[in-house]
């Protein structure tokens, strides 16, 4: 009889907030994992990402080298080529409007 009252006062409201706080661990968890980014952030899209995919194998890169390629350098090195290939083509862009802006009006 003493046990089951002992039960009733101790084990039982114990076990009723043990449930709660493994409730409230995982809210808090699901809610961190789906906090939004922080403000003036963009976050990337698939578009985005093959886009930027097939501009690297443009340039010669090939992601599916493997263990066989020497990756970070691969990478890195294609960004610099894809880099200066932009770059290239902005004073493509910028020098041809330049020099149809200083051609004289006829």
């Amino acid at each position: 009889m003493k046990l089951n009252s002992l039960n009733r006062l101790a084990v039982r409201p114990m076990r009723g907030a043990l449930i709660m706080s493994a409730a409230l661990v995982a809210a808090s968890a699901c809610a961190l994992t789906q906090t939004p980014p922080e403000p003036g952030t963009h976050q990337v899209t698939r578009a985005e990402l093959l886009h930027e995919l097939e501009e690297l194998k443009s340039v010669g890169y090939n992601p599916s080298q493997g263990d066989y390629g020497d990756y970070p350098a691969d990478l890195q090195a294609a960004e610099q080529k894809l880099e200066a290939k932009h770059r290239a083509e902005k004073n493509a862009l910028m020098g041809g409007n330049q020099a149809a802006q200083t051609k004289p009006m006829p």
